[in-house]
């Protein structure tokens, strides 16, 4: 059977538009690996960001890593809107802005205009120096620990619920039961010792002794111009001010430029197959895993039974 012209013109264009996209897609992914030592000549200031609240550090921690290796960066500003979030991740991103300054000899500055508790200012506190904005809200050193009691909830559900369980401990915390005093006492202990983690590391983060910040330390939250006076940041002024400080301490000058990491996207592929996420948002999902996502984010379930550095009324 004889192909008609044009069934042969739209093949080519289907083989070639295919062709092309391949090599643009290898062009630009071969860009972003290159680092941003691609985008200028000049020195540069790295601008990061940490926004809301902090489950898992590897969105900041990524960038971080990849770009303090090259040398066109000589200083990173952090810019901060957080209440905090996990203890494991704030502590992880903390000891990296501290390895990015001790180990790769990059001159880190973090500022806030809006937000900075908990365990966002745990992970600051590691920086060269902290600016923020007169009505920045800063602090908040403490833990918080939240369990949740359903016993009435099943019992009107008629739904009973029991675990086998190692150990009398084992169960400890969970939703079907209320908490034994012996219980509460153990994480009570724990709660007690991740405090004392948090508290130790401000005090050698800002250079102060732990008698000194222990009796801010009980969650209370600062403003920008109160953090600066008790010692707990080192200058008022925004976002610029932050860069300038920056280049300053590298010895800049006013010869640098301010660059932010490219964003990766969701490819193709990924939006055509459903498995892409963008901001934590899934493409594609059923009305049931939606419905199941509202309920646990109603619920604060991935919150749970977790010692938390975050301010409290954010969850």
């Amino acid at each position: 059977m004889k192909k008609s012209p044009w069934s042969i013109i739209l093949f080519l264009i289907v083989v070639f538009g295919s062709v092309l996209i391949f090599f643009v897609s290898s062009e630009v992914s071969s860009w972003r690996n290159s680092g941003i030592s691609r985008l200028t000549n000049k020195k540069v200031v790295l601008h990061l960001e940490i926004n809301g609240i902090i489950m898992d550090g590897k969105k900041f921690l990524e960038p971080l890593k990849k770009y303090r290796q090259e040398d066109h960066i000589k200083a990173i500003v952090i810019e901060m809107n957080s209440p905090g979030g996990v203890v494991g991740p704030s502590q992880e991103i903390y000891e990296e802005i501290k390895r990015s300054r001790e180990e790769f000899k990059k001159p880190i500055v973090v500022v806030s205009t809006s937000l900075m508790a908990s365990g966002a200012y745990y992970a600051a506190v590691a920086a060269d120096k902290i600016v923020v904005a007169p009505g920045t809200l800063v602090g908040s050193i403490g833990v918080i620990m939240e369990f949740m009691n359903l016993e009435k909830l099943y019992d009107w559900a008629k739904v009973s619920r029991f675990s086998v369980s190692t150990g009398k401990y084992k169960d400890s915390g969970a939703d079907y039961r209320s908490m034994r005093d012996d219980e509460r006492q153990l994480f009570q202990d724990l709660v007690d010792d991740v405090y004392k983690q948090f508290v130790e590391t401000v005090a050698e983060g800002r250079k102060l002794k732990v008698e000194e910040v222990t009796p801010w330390a009980d969650g209370r939250v600062f403003t920008g111009r109160q953090a600066k006076e008790l010692g707990f940041a080192d200058q008022i002024g925004m976002v610029e001010d932050a860069h300038r400080l920056a280049a300053s301490i590298a010895g800049l000058g006013e010869d640098y430029e301010v660059i932010k990491p490219p964003k990766e996207k969701s490819s193709l592929w990924d939006f055509m197959t459903g498995t892409g996420e963008e901001d934590g948002t899934v493409l594609w999902g059923s009305k049931e895993a939606a419905l199941t996502e509202s309920l646990r984010k109603l619920l604060r379930a991935e919150l749970m039974h977790r010692p938390l550095y975050l301010m409290p009324g954010a969850f």
